[in-house]
């Protein structure tokens, strides 16, 4: 069950119990009704007495429809109070599906921020392989550099000493005559440098190549941390998303029962109520119906207002 739903099903079962309410003022207003039935019946009763057999027949025909309108009026509230309280029955039902419900979707929202957690863990220690990868990569362009300063120095001073070396041979073949001898012998001593130099430019080469794949290592490794940080940020965004909701229900809920007592105590506290019912009772000891039944009329004109206030403050909700 969704939140939509809840939200849906809380409506739905308040709906359910302004219905109740308004059967218990129907039922209360037949109650009314039929009171003042009986009071009509006990002016009948005494004028018949009047005419028949006097005082004793007039108590006769006063308490008979007051006890069946009594017995009535009991068997209508019991009605009532079962209906009532199998609302307030199947109301506390969904509440507790409810609650079931939102303890669910805890656990599921702990476990993903418990898979969150691992995620930032492995973020945290992927962190480190980086830097650890770039330390590496940093002492290697160091060595490199190093490396290259030494082979341009070299190969500088290998320049000088074979340009020096070349004249001192040339000048001494030329003093001796033994310029065939020695070029002979120059080139192969200069094939053999070379040689060398180019073993040397192979291995920088090899190494060069080596940093490069170190690089597209770290290239990977980064691509993999901005994936990681996306998935971050989309968990944050459902975590905030299912406090918000959380906290949303939570509040519409306690609001609910703050409204479901203030309603169930309004009958009782309402000070235009009590007093138009002090005022009815008198009227029915006077034996006052005119005034009975205006009174009857205003109370019900009453109750209609407060339920249509009711229904406009549900509905604003």
């Amino acid at each position: 069950m969704s939140l939509e739903s809840l939200f849906q099903h809380i409506i739905f079962s308040e709906h359910q119990a302004e219905e109740s309410r308004r059967l218990m003022r129907e039922g209360q207003g037949l109650c009314c009704l039929s009171w003042g039935l009986g009071a009509g019946g006990k002016a009948g009763g005494s004028g018949q007495g009047s005419e028949g057999s006097g005082k004793d027949s007039r108590k006769v025909s006063y308490h008979r429809p007051q006890n069946r309108d009594s017995r009535e009026m009991d068997v209508f509230k019991h009605l009532i109070f079962i209906t009532v309280r199998s609302e307030i029955n199947r109301c506390r039902e969904k509440i507790k599906k409810a609650a079931e419900q939102l303890n669910k979707e805890k656990i599921q929202l702990e476990s993903k921020v418990q898979q969150f957690s691992e995620k930032a863990f492995l973020l945290q220690l992927l962190k480190t392989h980086e830097n650890a990868l770039e330390r590496q990569c940093n002492e290697i362009t160091n060595q490199r550099n190093m490396l290259l300063q030494t082979f341009e120095a070299t190969k500088r001073r290998v320049t000088e000493e074979e340009e020096k070396f070349i004249k001192e041979i040339t000048d001494f073949n030329n003093e001796y005559e033994l310029t065939k001898k020695r070029e002979r012998l120059m080139k192969e001593n200069v094939k053999i440098q070379i040689s060398d130099l180019e073993n040397q430019a192979n291995i920088l080469k090899m190494e060069m190549k080596s940093m490069e794949h170190d690089s597209d290592l770290l290239n990977e490794l980064q691509r993999q941390k901005n994936e990681l940080i996306q998935e971050l940020s989309t968990l944050q965004r459902k975590l905030k998303g299912f406090e918000d909701k959380k906290h949303e229900a939570i509040c519409t809920t306690k609001y609910l029962e703050a409204e479901k007592i203030k309603i169930n105590e309004k009958p009782q506290n309402d000070a235009e109520c009590l007093r138009l019912k002090k005022e009815l009772e008198l009227y029915k000891e006077d034996d006052m119906q005119s005034v009975h039944d205006a009174l009857q009329t205003e109370i019900e004109f009453l109750e209609l207002t407060l339920a249509q206030k009711d229904h406009q403050e549900t509905n604003n909700l």
